[in-house]
């Protein structure tokens, strides 16, 4: 199995190596045409502003749609959250194309400014201890539709979440050392790691 990771910006090289370090074999994806040679995808953390500025004028989150509609499994962080939401709480991304597949709505930067980030423990389904979330400026689902499966929360609202083949979460599994986020996601998929 191959799984790329979207590396227009953001935290990119951190999952490329957390991913590396479960011995997985990856690709940084920057146009349309690696998405042919992989077989998931993770959407990191980051801006997500730059992000859908970047990807305008391209064919890269058509194509992405396209492979995501046939099943490609997606993991958005944090921005990539963000890009799959099916709803914004409002238009802060000045309409640029998005690319959904997340029954949710989420309001972007809901966990405060960058002086307020924090990292809090996570209970996940699935796991027998709790993981460190990492949430810098990060997103908040607001609402969810009922095919949205709630992985894990924080004080009562949903922070990881998935929707048959498409994950997504509101931290930063991929700082630190834990790769149980990951290595859950490729579980999912029907990958030993």
């Amino acid at each position: 199995m191959r799984v790329g990771v979207l590396a227009l910006q953001g935290a990119f090289r951190e999952h490329l190596l957390m991913l590396g370090s479960l011995g997985v074999d990856t690709l940084k994806v920057t146009r349309s045409e690696h998405l042919a040679g992989i077989d998931a995808l993770i959407l990191p953390g980051g801006e997500s502003t730059a992000m859908v500025r970047i990807a305008a004028g391209t064919d890269l989150f058509a194509t992405l749609r396209d492979r995501m509609a046939g099943g490609l499994p997606v993991f958005g962080t944090c921005a990539g959250l963000i890009l799959l939401a099916d709803r914004l709480s409002d238009d802060s991304l000045g309409g640029y194309d998005r690319l959904g597949g997340l029954d949710i709505t989420v309001a972007r930067n809901a966990y405060g400014r960058q002086k307020e980030s924090f990292t809090a423990p996570l209970t996940v389904q699935g796991l027998d201890d709790p993981v460190a979330g990492t949430f810098i400026r990060a997103p908040q689902i607001l609402d969810l539709g009922p095919d949205t499966e709630v992985l894990a929360r924080h004080d009562d609202t949903p922070v990881l979440v998935r929707q048959g083949a498409v994950w997504g979460a509101s931290f930063h599994p991929e700082l630190g050392t834990d790769g149980r986020i990951h290595a859950e996601f490729l579980h999912h998929l029907g990958v030993a790691v």
